[in-house]
């Protein structure tokens, strides 16, 4: 199934960016399994010493940014879930630096983490495959905002990618 953008009323402006990145990759449903295979290539050469490069203190790591990215695919995929069964319930924002500081990124294996976002994934595109046109169309209301079952599917793509611009630029030529 071919799923549109969704309309800036389906998201917080928080999200813009996220969506317009989904947008630009095109079938949002294509990019989700192709994501797993740009990240392996990205940092699955990385040995872990390296994986722990920060570009500063204050940084988070290549292991806690990928950590981060798990986090992130289990929040969006939960509120997805959610929202696309016409749970109308308000579901919670998350402090993802609290995330990122309690989740002992950097003394974890970067090929456990990377299989950990491949397996999520994976669960999500096939759950995102058998959604209805109806279920994509549901909004609800996540971290104070409303939100569509269609822009967390966009978001879940527009945030990796987010992402994986930052590695590319800000990481991997230094590491």
């Amino acid at each position: 199934m071919n799923i549109p953008p969704p309309s800036p009323e389906e998201y917080a402006p928080f999200y813009a960016d996220y969506i317009q990145r989904a947008t630009a990759r095109g079938d949002v449903t294509a990019a989700l399994p192709l994501q797993i295979d740009e990240l392996r290539l990205a940092l699955g050469p990385l040995p872990d010493s390296q994986a722990r490069y920060r570009i500063s203190p204050d940084d988070w790591s290549i292991k806690q940014i990928v950590s981060h990215l798990i986090d992130a695919e289990r929040v969006f995929s939960y509120r997805l879930l959610r929202i696309s069964r016409k749970d109308k319930t308000p579901l919670p924002g998350f402090e993802q630096e609290d995330f990122v500081r309690e989740s002992g990124a950097d003394e974890l294996p970067l090929a456990d983490l990377l299989g950990e976002f491949e397996h999520l994934r994976r669960a999500n595109a096939i759950a995102i495959k058998n959604l209805s046109a109806e279920s994509v169309s549901q909004v609800g209301t996540a971290g104070g905002a409303a939100v569509s079952a269609r822009a967390l599917i966009h978001m879940l793509v527009g945030h990796v990618e987010h992402h994986m611009e930052s590695l590319r630029g800000k990481y991997l030529p230094f590491v």
